[in-house]
């Protein structure tokens, strides 16, 4: 059996996502790695959705004499993906997987995503955001991103904390 490899999707801090999903994501890899080896490619999430101010912010701070705070920089959050992504490579490597990182600053949760899944021949992709993922009818319509994604990558989607559908381990006897 070759290399496994496995996309992290993330737009926040790993170890963060790893306590907040008491230790789920972590232990999901471990767990993979027992069975051989395996390659984590981190795929960082710039959030640029900060770097915009609303246009209806723009107006009313026009109306009143007074501007809105100026976002933060793009390069700023460029910079907190790219650490984000060097931290989490780290952390990977330190349990034992071959890990590296690439970055995207695509407001397009689902087309980042479909795009690299596209590129390279990945086991599994693990989804680690704190993006509102869509409304409650969107939801219900099956049209938000984690749907939009379970349809094309099926099986391969691995969400947190882990359901009764996502794939586990399958232990060595």
């Amino acid at each position: 059996m070759g290399m496994r490899r496995y996309l992290v999707v993330l737009d926040m801090d790993f170890l963060a996502a790893d306590e907040e999903f008491d230790l789920e994501p972590i232990n999901y890899l471990v767990a993979q790695q027992e069975q051989g080896p395996l390659e984590a490619v981190v795929l960082s999430l710039a959030d640029t959705s900060q770097a915009k101010l609303p246009g209806m912010e723009m107006l009313l701070g026009a109306g009143i004499g007074k501007m809105p705070i100026a976002p933060t920089p793009r390069h700023d959050i460029a910079a907190a993906a790219e650490h984000r992504m060097n931290l989490t490579v780290r952390h990977l490597t330190s349990i034992g997987c071959q890990a590296s990182g690439i970055i995207s600053d695509d407001d397009d949760l689902v087309k980042v995503v479909r795009s690299e899944a596209a590129r390279h021949d990945y086991t599994a992709v693990m989804l680690l955001t704190r993006r509102p993922h869509s409304s409650a009818l969107a939801r219900w319509l099956h049209l938000d991103p984690v749907h939009r994604l379970r349809r094309s990558l099926r099986h391969r989607l691995v969400l947190f904390p882990l359901g009764p559908d996502a794939p586990h381990p399958v232990l060595p006897s």
